[in-house]
């Protein structure tokens, strides 16, 4: 069995975090993958609960006052934050937990869990992050660019964390995050 600690997986927007999640979950059904909670309105597909929480201004407020997110941060017009206590419920049952976050929420983590992983997912180039982000079709060219904004800066962080992992193909990024995570 493997041990339980906290992984965080950040890079930027449209390098695949969520795909490669997919993948290392089908693999390993014992990680935990944590939540979020966001103020946005779902997009198509997605499940309440499942793939985001989605609570109010007021209520997210109300979390991070009372110290009930382990991490926070504002994207755009929505925030996106990650309860603690799912995540250290699973800890304390000896599952290993993956948080899929951005790089200002890992820096959080960092502070409040020290021994968690951190891992950054970069992609094969920066066109093809480019072309991912524009293929999702889930943003105005406005907010793409402000995106590919924060993209650049988030590269730029890739030096803090523990382990960069390439996603140019979604099956091997995920067997090396497998592997980061003492998995394999």
């Amino acid at each position: 069995m493997t041990a339980a600690r906290l992984t965080v997986l950040a890079g930027p927007s449209a390098v695949g975090k969520g795909t490669v999640v997919s993948v290392l979950r089908r693999r390993h059904p014992e990680v935990v993958v944590s939540v979020s909670a966001t103020t946005r309105d779902p997009r198509p597909g997605e499940i309440p609960g499942t793939t985001y929480f989605y609570v109010s201004e007021g209520r997210f407020d109300e979390l991070v006052r009372e110290g009930r997110m382990l991490e926070w941060n504002r994207y755009g017009d929505h925030r996106y934050g990650t309860p603690r206590e799912p995540v250290e419920e699973a800890l304390a049952q000896g599952r290993p937990v993956v948080l899929e976050i951005d790089v200002n929420g890992a820096r959080q983590v960092r502070d409040a869990i020290p021994d968690a992983l951190l891992v950054f997912l970069v992609p094969p180039s920066w066109e093809e992050l480019r072309r991912r982000l524009a293929g999702r079709g889930t943003e105005t060219d406005e907010e793409r660019e402000e995106r590919l904004r924060i993209a650049r800066e988030e590269m730029g962080a890739r030096a803090e964390f523990d382990r960069i992992v390439t996603n140019s193909d979604v099956e091997e990024a995920a067997t090396e995050l497998a592997r980061c995570m003492g998995l394999e």
